[in-house]
């Protein structure tokens, strides 16, 4: 789903409407409905790369958790996995062809003719967003700029606000 679209039009006022009128009491459920509403704009796209924005955003959301203890050496170790896994998720759909490809064109140069399996995945909309808002909340807990959220549902809004996910150029 595009924001120029008339599935847009249809879902943007429905959205409107239950946060402000049906829930608007209950900033919990406001969260909920913030992150349904922001699955069901994801998923409209491709719906098999929502797996992809729970993953980060969980594993971000438990490394948070995991920040809290004093131990620097196991902090370390935590964001490093934060940094590892988000980034090369984000590495591998973003670059895994043009690295492939360009690795064999450099072989051929030198005659050596190399074949490797490019794969045909589109590239998730918004990846890079997602993948830099939850990785953000991770370095500012680690950084002890922000405590860690208890609230996996407010976290969960945080990273998939569905109309900042795909608003970038």
């Amino acid at each position: 789903m595009i924001f120029n679209s008339i599935e847009f039009g249809v879902f943007l006022p429905i959205v409107f409407f239950l946060y402000w009128f049906i829930v608007s009491k209950d900033l919990k459920l406001q969260n909920l409905l913030i992150v349904t509403a922001s699955y069901i704009f994801y998923g409209w796209w491709d719906w098999r790369f929502l797996s992809l924005i729970i993953f980060s955003t969980i594993l971000d959301f438990h490394i948070g958790q995991k920040l809290k203890t004093k131990e620097e050496r196991v902090r370390k170790n935590y964001l490093i996995l934060s940094v590892f896994l988000n980034l090369g998720l984000l590495g591998f759909f973003k670059y895994y062809n043009f690295f492939l490809d360009s690795f064999i064109d450099s072989f051929s140069l030198f005659g050596i003719n190399l074949s490797g399996r490019s794969l045909n995945v589109i590239l998730p909309v918004g990846i890079s967003f997602y993948t830099f808002q939850s990785l953000s909340y991770t370095l500012d807990v680690y950084n002890e700029e922000i405590e860690p959220t208890k609230d996996i549902i407010s976290f969960l809004a945080y990273v998939s606000f569905f109309p900042q996910l795909v608003a970038g150029p």
